[in-house]
């Protein structure tokens, strides 16, 4: 579904009707099963019950993601991990949330933003850009997919895992979900958007849950309304101070912050605003943050792409320890950074990748005799995998690619990111 939107976002259409187009790509599928028992043929949906369909589901979506009910205590909504007044993100600064039947099920990774997610393509192991200088025969590895380590590749699809998963929503199964939507207040809604018969099948029922949450999750106004100072510089209806411009240049200089090889600053070639990311995978070494109940284990590691979560690339030891990059945007309002949660200043997420390998003795854990376990969550064997571009690569003892005015600057401009809503939520208003 998110490629679908994807092109009809890039090829014109423009994001507004995305999601109607979604719908009509959707929903003659839903609607050919009764059609067949009929021996009628539907045909396409027309423009306008395509964008009725899409508002349908939109509605039942959004009771559905902040209802507490659906999960096995009772006491969590998608909305709970999941907050519109932090982008869709977490509200707390904790590094994993926890859930579970009885709330006490600690998760293994940060919970990541909802917002901007519409343009993710789906995840490939070979991604051939068609706007990286012209030259698509560029192979840029694996890319797309949603999650840190890129799973799935649709929303309703990411709706299932909070759902089903046991340090989540808690679910055991489809069924007991399906039970929970039969006695919820929106039942009688969710018989007219999928017909009468819709809870007779747990897993249909199930399926038209996770729908209308994917539908909802791909709604412009609550989840990409690129309202930010910085969209509007680029369109000319806002400027940038000085420093937010210096900032600017820092972050797309390839040799200090270089931050736009993989945060996408500039509109595309179509003039689609920028999603400042690539959607790519990268490893960068965060390090090892122990307020995870489960790296108190020094045998495990959360290794991204090769595992544990995904298991379909446990073979791919060159994929070990990569994490896909998120959106910036409204990366100011985050409390906390990285995959693992361990930064909880933005300020000091910029320092650590301007002085990662220049200063390892100031991010990682030093051994009894003083030597600096660098790179302290991810076994030696995979160190291959790191990043090594500027700001990377350095020696220790070397200068850091950024001094600490210009950290500031790119900080200062990475502010400009924050959507206008969630400006006005910060300020009281």
């Amino acid at each position: 579904m998110t490629t679908k939107i994807f092109w009809l976002a890039r090829s014109g259409l423009g994001i507004g009707t995305a999601t109607a187009a979604l719908c009509l790509a959707i929903l003659p599928l839903r609607h050919s099963s009764a059609a067949a028992a009929a021996g009628v043929h539907p045909g396409p949906m027309s423009r306008t019950d395509a964008f009725a369909r899409a508002e349908t589901l939109t509605a039942l979506g959004r009771k559905i993601f902040f209802d507490p009910s659906l999960s096995a205590s009772g006491l969590q909504a998608c909305a709970s991990c999941h907050d519109p007044s932090h982008a869709f993100g977490p509200a707390s600064a904790k590094p994993v949330e926890v859930g579970g039947e009885h709330m006490d099920r600690p998760g293994l990774r940060a919970v990541p933003t909802l917002r901007y997610l519409q343009a993710v393509p789906s995840f490939t192991e070979h991604y051939y850009d068609s706007e990286d200088e012209g030259d698509e025969s560029v192979d840029n590895g694996p890319t797309g997919g949603l999650t840190w380590d890129g799973r799935v590749d649709h929303g309703a699809d990411q709706a299932k895992l909070p759902l089903l998963s046991p340090f989540e929503m808690g679910n055991k199964d489809a069924a007991e979900v399906a039970a929970k939507l039969r006695r919820a207040p929106y039942a009688r809604d969710i018989e007219a958007a999928f017909g009468a018969t819709v809870f007779d099948n747990p897993q249909e029922a199930f399926d038209a849950a996770v729908e209308a949450l994917g539908t909802f999750e791909q709604s412009g106004p609550d989840f990409y309304p690129y309202s930010s100072r910085y969209d509007a510089f680029l369109v000319g209806k806002a400027t940038l101070t000085a420093r937010e411009l210096h900032g600017r240049q820092l972050f797309e200089d390839p040799a200090k912050g270089n931050c736009s090889s993989c945060h996408l600053s500039e509109p595309a070639n179509d003039g689609e605003p920028p999603q400042f990311s690539d959607f790519g995978f990268l490893g960068l070494a965060a390090p090892r943050n122990m307020a995870i109940p489960a790296n108190t284990d020094p045998g495990y590691h959360d290794l991204g792409l090769c595992g544990p979560q995904r298991t379909d690339l446990a073979g791919h030891s060159d994929y070990c320890g990569l994490f896909r990059t998120p959106t910036l945007r409204n990366v100011a309002l985050k409390k906390s950074f990285f995959h693992n949660g361990y930064f909880h200043s933005l300020r000091d997420v910029v320092s650590f990748y301007a002085t990662r390998d220049s200063d390892p003795g100031r991010w990682y854990p030093k051994n009894s005799d003083g030597k600096v376990r660098k790179y302290d969550d991810l076994p030696q064997a995979y160190w291959d995998n790191l990043n090594q571009d500027p700001p990377f690569g350095r020696k220790p003892g070397d200068a850091s690619a950024l001094t600490d005015p210009e950290i500031d600057d790119i900080v200062a401009f990475l502010g400009t990111l924050t959507d206008a809503d969630l400006l006005l939520e910060a300020s009281g208003h």
